[in-house]
Order: structure tokens, then C-alpha cells, then sequence
């Protein structure tokens, strides 16, 4: 049978996790020369890039390398450009060698996310985790409780977090320069370009040789290899492996929009999109938050509307644009008392009308570095500013926003104390869910 977790140990995260939030500081003093032991956890395509951004600190060294598929594009690479690192195929036997390292980065297909990071985290590993953080609310909440409880230096890979454009973002709402923000909306228009096939597949291809399956499968349920519909890349159209346009996107697109109105928990989610099936993710989607309001929003409640699918974008009405500025492909625009703000995505600011702010002097915020100041952080030396405290709370938003596309135009009342939905089961079904036999979550 396999494990599921009930709302009863859910209930106790929850409330462990709003009493103390992680905080990105590391839990010994500053030595500028000891070294952290990093293993890397997937490290093809995005997991490449996390490791040789990680490892360009010379205060890094590669002890142990990760991965289910040993050829060169994902093992292999890494293992010619760190040969004093040790390989692994299966993260487990890489956990049994705890002693050898101090921290982890987790780049995986979305499903292994919560797994991975949580079993390190349990064997009190400093913790680098890919977008979106987890595969569930649950996984989510959990990562952020054991990270504050352990006082453990976390960071979640939303990089762009840490680029000026967004850092100045947030301080032109910060500094009042669009006043009190009345409402928001943030989008993706992209087409889903890894939707290969909205069907599952009634045949099979051999396994290749490079290629750990049932590794890579690891807690979603079994199914039979195919060429190009999951490994490596395209996994995330489907539901047992990925989160869809939201979970891919949402925690990038949104992050300057959390981090500038301070947003905690949304109470209310609403979606519109076409009806979903049972094993991919909607080709297009709308989804609808009430957060509770802040010091940087205009009333007791605001709203922040998401959009994404092939050409999806607000409509223009009621912006504060003017008819001749095309919107970005993706970003978000923030309607303010005195303006408003668009932030595309990984691209400067601009403040409308455009008039009124030719003169208004812009913050300058430079760039930090999102993957060494979690390396460094977990020395001794600095903080992050993604640490599971913050981005947890911002996966959450976003996975919610998935089960709400799973009942379109269901409002959905969302009590973040107690960790579920009001008066309905249905959706409470999916903030955790079932692991396969023989894998699961560590005790923590």
C-alpha cells in the first residue's frame, strides 16, 4: 500500500510552520577558509546550470554527483569536469554517505523535489532546491517547517529573484512610487511546448542503457518507458511528474509580486480552464487569488489574476496602459493609486503614465548572486533571500493554484492555519498525495 500522509500530521506541520519560519542564515560563525561539500543532486539541462553556477565559488568543492541517466549530457558531463567527485545513480545511496557532504543542491523532475530535499534535510543538509519547490502543498509545508526547525540555509531556484531588474521592481513599490497596489495581474503566454501528447501512451520503448527508470519514476506511480514523452525533458505536461504553466512559471513571474505587496497566504482561489484530464495539464488557464491585504495594498483584500496558454494575457481595460505599449510575452502589471507598474519578465521596470514619471529618479539595485550567497550562506557568511521561510510560502500559492484549475469556476475557500480547503474534500484530496510502495517521505 502506499504511504499517504493524514491531515492530522498535516495539521501539525502547519502549525509548526507559521510558529517559525526559516530564515536564511547558516548555523555556524563565518570561516573564509573552510570549504562547502557540495553534492549535486540532477544535474542535466537546468540541474547543469545550478551546478556550475554553485560551484564557480572557490569556497565550493564537488564531493558527490547525482543522476539517473549516466550519459554525457547529464552524468557524464559533470562527472569529466569534477573527477574527484563520487557518482551516484540512486540519491539514496548518496544519503547513506551523509558524512561525506554538507549540502545539496536538488534539480530533479518536480515529483522528487519534496522527497530528495526533505531526506537531506532530515539528515541536517543545507538545501539548494529548484522551482517550485515541492510537488504538493503538503511537501511544501513540510520543507519550510524542518528547514526553520533544523535552522538550515535553504534557498529555492527562482534566480531571477536575485537580477536587478526585479530587485528595483520591488523597490519602486517599496518606495510608494505607484502608491497603495489595487489589484494584479501576472501571466505566461507561451504555448506549453513540452505537451507532446495529451494521451498517456499504450506502448513502450526499451529503457536505455544510461537510463535508471524506475529511479527516475521514484515516488509517482509506475508506468513504461517512452522515447521524448517524459525523460528528460517533457515530463513536466504531466501530472504525476510536473506542475504545469503555473508551477513552471509561477514562481518566477510572481516572486517580485510576493515579495513586493509582502504577501502571506491567499484565502480565496478561483480558475477558469477547460476541463482537465487525467494525466496532463491544461493547455491554458486562468486563475483568480484574494490575498488578505498588506501595508503595500489599497484595501482589506487584494486580488492577483493569473493567465497562461498560447497568446493568454489580461485584458488591457482598467491597466493604466497606454493603447500603443504591447505587453510583454510574460510579467505582471501592478495597478496602483498613482500608476502602474509592468515588470516583464527578467527585464526592467516601467512605470506608467509615462508622463508623470518621466522625471521620477529610479532605484538602482544591482544584481546579487542567488546560487555562491547560498554556498557562502551556509558557511557562516551572508543570508538568502528564497530561503524556505519565503519561497515556501510562495510554492504554496502557486500548487494551489493547480488544484483549483482541477475545478474550474469553483471558488475555493483556502484556511491556511488549518492547512485545507473549507467544505470541500474533493480539492482537500490533492494538497498531499499517495507515494509508491517502497518509496515515500523520510520521518522528520
Amino acid at each position: 500500500m502506499a504511504t499517504r500522509f493524514d491531515r492530522r500530521d498535516f495539521l501539525r506541520i502547519s502549525a509548526a510552520g507559521a510558529a517559525t519560519l526559516s530564515i536564511g542564515r547558516a548555523a555556524r560563525a563565518a570561516d573564509k577558509n573552510s570549504k562547502l561539500r557540495l553534492a549535486a543532486i540532477g544535474t542535466g539541462n537546468k540541474g547543469a546550470d545550478d551546478l556550475r553556477n554553485i560551484s564557480a565559488s572557490p569556497r565550493v568543492e564537488v564531493v558527490a554527483l547525482c543522476n539517473i541517466d549516466d550519459s554525457k549530457p547529464h552524468l557524464g558531463w559533470a562527472a569529466e569536469a569534477f573527477p574527484k567527485a563520487e557518482c551516484f545513480r540512486d540519491f539514496r545511496k548518496l544519503m547513506d554517505k551523509a558524512d561525506m557532504f554538507d549540502a545539496v543542491s536538488v534539480s530533479t523532475p518536480d515529483h522528487m523535489h519534496g522527497p530528495i530535499a526533505l531526506t537531506a534535510m532530515a539528515l541536517g543538509k543545507h538545501v539548494f532546491c529548484q522551482k517550485p519547490l515541492a510537488h504538493t502543498v503538503h511537501e511544501a509545508r513540510l520543507m519550510r517547517e524542518v528547514a526553520a526547525k533544523k535552522k538550515l540555509v535553504t534557498q529555492m531556484g527562482n534566480q531571477i529573484q536575485s537580477d536587478r531588474a526585479y530587485r528595483n521592481a520591488v523597490k519602486l513599490v517599496h518606495d510608494g512610487a505607484i502608491g497603495k497596489v489595487r489589484e494584479v495581474h501576472s501571466w505566461q503566454s507561451g504555448a506549453m511546448g513540452w505537451l507532446i501528447t495529451e494521451t498517456r501512451p499504450t506502448t513502450s520503448d526499451p529503457v536505455p542503457k544510461t537510463v535508471k527508470w524506475d529511479l527516475w519514476l521514484g515516488v509517482a506511480p509506475e508506468r513504461p518507458f517512452k522515447e521524448r514523452i517524459y525523460h528528460p525533458f517533457n515530463w513536466r505536461a504531466w501530472q504525476d511528474f510536473g506542475t504545469g504553466q503555473l508551477g513552471d512559471f509561477g514562481c518566477h513571474i510572481l516572486d517580485p509580486v510576493f515579495m513586493a505587496l509582502e504577501l502571506t497566504a491567499p484565502t480565496s482561489i478561483e480558475a477558469d480552464a477547460p476541463p482537465i484530464n487525467k494525466d496532463t495539464w491544461t493547455k491554458q488557464s486562468k486563475v483568480e487569488y484574494r490575498f488578505p491585504g498588506t501595508k503595500r495594498t489599497a484595501g482589506e483584500t487584494v486580488s492577483v489574476t493569473w493567465y497562461d496558454g498560447a497568446g493568454h494575457k489580461p485584458d488591457r481595460a482598467g491597466l493604466g496602459l497606454p493603447e500603443k505599449f504591447e505587453l510583454p510575452g510574460s510579467g505582471s502589471v501592478l495597478v496602483g493609486e498613482n500608476g502602474s507598474l509592468v515588470i516583464p519578465h527578467w527585464s526592467d521596470p516601467k512605470l506608467f503614465p509615462e508622463e508623470k514619471f518621466k522625471d521620477y529618479k529610479k532605484p538602482e539595485m544591482g544584481s546579487i548572486n542567488h546560487y555562491t550567497d547560498w554556498a557562502h550562506a551556509c558557511l557562516g557568511d551572508g543570508t538568502t533571500h528564497s530561503h524556505f521561510g519565503y519561497s515556501g510560502p510562495l510554492a504554496e500559492t502557486v500548487l494551489l493554484g493547480g488544484i483549483a484549475i482541477r475545478f474550474p469556476k469553483e471558488q475555493l475557500q483556502w484556511d491556511a492555519k488549518a492547512g485545507k480547503f473549507t467544505h470541500h474534500a474533493d480539492a482537500n484530496s490533492y494538497v498531499t498525495k499517495e507515494y509508491r510502495k517502497g518509496w515515500g517521505l523520510p520521518v522528520v
